[in-house]
């Protein structure tokens, strides 16, 4: 009877062990300061900056800054990259236009048309709205994470 207590309890100790180990890892990953880079490709001229907006949910996306998670922007080089660092794992979108003009806005025409170009994670069919979160959702988890955004033009 000892000695099947004795082979319990040691099986409990093991059992609390590996749950304690796997608990330990899981708060390591949430807590990981990942990055996202952004390989931004498809511009028509080099004039102007790219502009980048991370969301960290459906709230805002595309295009409402209030609800914006980081935003940056920068000039056009060869290849043009944007990263966001300090991340925690989970799940972004990402919003680019190309400023052409410096403004910080994506600009529109009279029909509300842009005329700017434009491009979003995951590279969604855009024909006649933006897309949706889901659509344009990338997970970010480990060290770094790699998204390639190809841009849209309506006009030149």
């Amino acid at each position: 009877m000892l000695k099947g207590l004795r082979t319990r309890a040691s099986l409990l100790a093991i059992v609390g062990a590996i749950a304690n180990a796997a608990c330990s890892q899981a708060n390591v990953v949430n807590n990981l300061n990942s990055k996202l880079v952004v390989q931004v490709g498809g511009f028509a001229n080099q004039s102007g900056q790219v502009c980048a907006s991370l969301f960290a949910s459906s709230q805002g996306f595309p295009n409402n800054r209030q609800k914006v998670v980081q935003r940056q922007c920068t000039k056009i080089a060869n290849p043009t990259t944007i990263t966001f660092k300090n991340l925690k794992a989970g799940s972004y979108a990402v919003a680019v236009i190309h400023d052409r003009n410096s403004d910080g806005t994506l600009n529109r025409n009279d029909l509300g048309m842009p005329v700017e170009g434009y491009g979003f994670s995951q590279n969604p069919q855009t024909e006649t709205a933006p897309p949706k979160f889901k659509d344009a959702v990338v997970f970010v988890a480990g060290v770094s994470t790699i998204v390639q955004v190809q841009l849209r033009y309506l006009t030149r």
